[in-house]
């Protein structure tokens, strides 16, 4: 089982300026509810979930989490990871307009507590693609165990 998440304090945001910014840079309209959503996904400090985001802020309802998170990958506030858990993950574009190279590096799934780590300093290696074709987006997805669960004697 994923470890729990806490709920989100709306009254406690940890970069309102910062997340503004954030946000009028990839021309978003910072309203309450996506400053709530770009901050809980940057405070998780991994990919998380819609199911996470309904958790950590358990007053805003899950249709408006997922709206925002269309318009977040649509404007390149955050970019979406297929990890094959059937659930897409999110994680913040560090780009000023676009995702970048940067933002596309290694993901980690723990087949044990189901969360997924990004590995921001290894990125994806680069492959030669046939004449004509151009790459919009990679997803380079490794499975195992995390070293938080592998610590624990009773998983492995």
């Amino acid at each position: 089982m994923p470890l729990p998440l806490q709920s989100h304090n709306p009254q406690k945001m940890v970069d309102s300026p910062g997340q503004i910014r954030r946000l009028e840079k990839k021309n978003v309209k910072p309203t309450a509810i996506r400053l709530l959503v770009v901050d809980a996904i940057a405070s998780a400090h991994r990919a998380v979930s819609l199911s996470d985001l309904e958790v950590i802020l358990d007053t805003v309802d899950k249709s408006s989490i997922f709206r925002t998170l269309e318009l977040f990958v649509k404007h390149h506030v955050v970019h979406a990871i297929d990890d094959g858990s059937g659930s897409v993950k999110y994680e913040i574009c560090e780009g000023e307009e676009e995702c970048t190279l940067d933002d596309m590096h290694i993901h980690f799934y723990c087949t044990v507590c189901h969360r997924t780590f990004c590995f921001k300093t290894i990125h994806i290696p680069s492959v030669e693609i046939p004449e004509g074709f151009s790459v919009e987006s990679a997803n380079y997805m490794l499975k195992g165990v995390c070293k938080d669960c592998a610590a624990k004697p009773h998983c492995i």
